[in-house]
């Protein structure tokens, strides 16, 4: 009789964890802003800043208003794009 495999069940959540989450002050409203390490980026997500897709593995950062909770207001940014959201023109 051979020996079995037993499969091991995933932990949920992140394999590396997060960044500290710090409040950033912009004209537009506070943030609060967390960095993502490349190992912690399991999933794609597009940047509003860009509007490029952030590949997973790729380290970035995730920012919404401070004033504002829930998943639903979180978006993630290259972090290039964070620093220059501000120098951004408005879409058409």
């Amino acid at each position: 009789m051979s020996p079995r495999k037993i499969r091991r069940q995933r932990p949920d959540g992140p394999s590396a964890p997060l960044g500290p989450e710090r409040v950033e002050a912009w004209p537009d409203d506070d943030w609060v802003v967390r960095p993502v390490p490349g190992a912690a980026a399991t999933k794609s997500y597009r940047c509003p800043g860009c509007d490029q897709e952030i590949y997973p593995g790729t380290p970035h950062m995730v920012a919404w208003p401070s004033r504002v909770s829930g998943v639903e207001a979180r978006r993630h940014w290259h972090s290039a794009c964070w620093q220059r959201r501000m120098q951004r023109r408005p879409r058409r």
